[in-house]
């Protein structure tokens, strides 16, 4: 079986200050739970100074799961990430 898990038993914990925003995430996972956009101010606050310098040198891109809930733990995008800015872990 490709997928470990049931829908929503794992989430992706995405690190904020190691995400590039290249979207490798959004392309390897099949069930869509992925997208990259400009990181919220609130998260952007919480990097330290050289998230801070990176996020911005990358157009303050970053991988959000708004639809962790479809995870199936496949591990595609934790495969996927140049960054190793992805997790998953148990809900």
């Amino acid at each position: 079986r490709e997928c470990r898990a049931d829908p929503g038993a794992f989430v992706p914990v995405i690190d904020r200050g190691r995400c590039e925003g290249k979207r490798a995430c959004v392309d390897a996972c099949p069930y869509d739970v992925f997208e990259v956009r400009r990181i919220d101010d609130a998260d952007f606050a919480h990097l330290g100074l050289l998230g801070k310098l990176k996020s911005v040198a990358h157009r303050r891109q970053t991988a959000y799961a708004p639809r962790a809930d479809a995870c199936h733990a496949c591990g595609k995008c934790v495969a996927a990430c140049p960054e190793q800015a992805i997790k998953l872990a148990r809900r």
